[in-house]
């Protein structure tokens, strides 16, 4: 029987770098999901203050096998 596959979406920010949110974003999922498979960045967004730019976001799409019983 094939595998299936579930996707979620979140949102992840950091002060450092996109790169960086979207290892916040794979890191927090991994806290309650097994299985992750892939991590798609669907959008990226910055806020800016004073000409500078203080968060990173990032709009992610998490995939991950879904566990059944045998």
């Amino acid at each position: 029987m094939a595998a299936m596959v579930k996707v979620i979406e979140v949102l992840a920010q950091s002060e450092t770098s996109w790169e960086d949110a979207a290892k916040v974003a794979l890191k927090e999922a991994s806290k309650t999901i097994r299985g992750i498979q892939s991590i798609y960045i669907k959008e990226m967004q910055a806020v800016v203050e004073d000409n500078r730019i203080v968060q990173y976001r990032v709009n992610a799409k998490i995939s991950f096998l879904l566990e059944r019983d045998s």
